[in-house]
């Protein structure tokens, strides 16, 4: 095959992959990542908080597919290519092994997210790609027979091949420079995987307690979500709260993040089943204070809380809990309800809903339907996954088929 240059533009997890997919695929071509940060892999350093999400252990692409609000028609087929199984043993073939976690999520085993950067730095070196960062690219055009791109620095390039690999933009103009974008084939970004802010929150002074298994919905758009619930400073975070997120990503932009929002802190049990175990602890404990005996497992200060906003005082004892009181805190239990005036960002996580509409991309290949030799990979693309892995593994796979497809004729 004829010598080629393949420029891929972005400098994060997608970009790598799909930089060092394509100079295997292709020894006779030459590989530059141009990054417009003075650094490269920044979202993979934070990630996990430092330790790197790499992937899921879930290994059945019908349930893998599951866990993406959208995009999960488009990736299932590319999984078949590249897939969670696929990306431990590329990691482990390099000498990085992964570790699982009892919630599905994978990590190196080092617990540090500079152990899979070191990896991929080592793969571009050894495959002699070019990094080159501050390096933004402010044009992007075809003119027969190599594509033109012209830098923030004032330098130009040509390439025969060109993999966008940017991530995900918060606002529509930011994808402006990209070719392929026509005709409505962007799909307006809105955040994903972000925090409930409840500023009027009677719980806001629990910042730090956390329950490992509650029910989160949103009544306005009939989502809700079950996992761990963190209240924080501002209101609400934790696995449940951003999953939710992003299953209701478009829905709360739409109403500018103002909406009711309901927590069942006891998922496990019914109402009457609650009621008849509150019930069997008055009649054993009739004189313990209502306050003190935090029950079903829930954090004490949370328990004291919501007490208090059944209008249960201090000094109450189980045996004269008047049952009005006690009606009020089964519904609190199993039916609090706050006010959402506002999201935050969930740093670590941050994720965009949107970005190139999948129908303009060839599913098996990636390459753009409108211009060829131009391909998308990650988060550009609008697919998005909840926490846990799945963001990562989107990359991986949608890096590697793009990379293995870049040179192809």
């Amino acid at each position: 095959m004829a010598f080629q240059e393949f420029i891929v533009i972005g400098g994060g997890a997608a970009c790598f992959f799909g930089a060092i997919a394509a100079a295997e695929a292709y020894p006779n071509a030459r590989v530059t990542i141009l990054e417009k940060n003075n650094s490269v892999l920044n979202k993979v350093r934070i990630s996990g908080g430092g330790r790197c999400n790499v992937t899921h252990a879930c290994f059945d692409h019908r349930k893998f597919v599951k866990q993406y609000p959208r995009g999960e028609s488009f990736l299932r087929p590319l999984l078949k290519t590249f897939d969670a199984e696929a990306t431990v043993q590329w990691f482990e073939r390099r000498g990085v092994r992964l570790k699982t976690e009892p919630d599905g999520r994978m990590f190196p085993v080092t617990d540090s997210s500079q152990t899979i950067i070191d990896c991929l730095l080592g793969e571009a070196r050894r495959l002699n790609i070019s990094v080159r960062t501050s390096c933004g690219v402010q044009s992007l055009r075809w003119e027969e027979p190599h594509w033109h791109l012209r830098l923030s620095n004032g330098d130009t390039l040509r390439a025969d091949r060109v993999l966008l690999a940017v991530g995900g933009y918060p606002q529509a103009p930011s994808y402006g420079w990209m070719p392929g974008l026509e005709n409505g084939a962007l799909v307006p970004p809105v955040p994903s995987l972000f925090t409930f802010n409840t500023p009027e929150n009677p719980l806001l002074a629990l910042a730090g307690v956390s329950v490992p298994d509650a029910l989160v919905k949103i009544p306005s758009c009939k989502l809700e979500y079950r996992g761990p619930v963190l209240i924080t400073h501002w209101g609400f975070s934790g696995p449940a709260v951003l999953k939710l997120s992003a299953w209701a990503a478009r829905e709360l932009a739409a109403c500018q993040y103002r909406f009711e929002l309901r927590l069942n802190w006891l998922p496990a049990l019914n109402e009457n089943q609650i009621r008849e175990q509150l019930q069997a602890f008055r009649n054993t404990h009739p004189k313990k204070a209502v306050h003190t005996q935090a029950l079903f497992n829930l954090p004490n200060r949370l328990w004291a809380a919501l007490a208090v906003e059944s209008d249960i005082t201090e000094t109450v004892r189980w045996g004269e809990l008047p049952a009005k009181a006690q009606n009020r805190l089964i519904n609190l239990l199993t039916n609090s309800t706050f006010s959402v005036t506002g999201k935050s960002t969930f740093k670590e996580e941050f994720v965009t809903c949107g970005g190139v509409d999948l129908s303009a991309i060839d599913p098996l290949t990636l390459e753009s339907r409108t211009h060829p030799g131009l391909f998308f990979a990650g988060e550009v693309l609008d697919v998005d996954g909840i926490t846990g892995g799945f963001n990562f593994q989107n990359a991986w796979t949608t890096g590697f088929v793009a990379g293995k497809n870049l040179g192809s004729l």
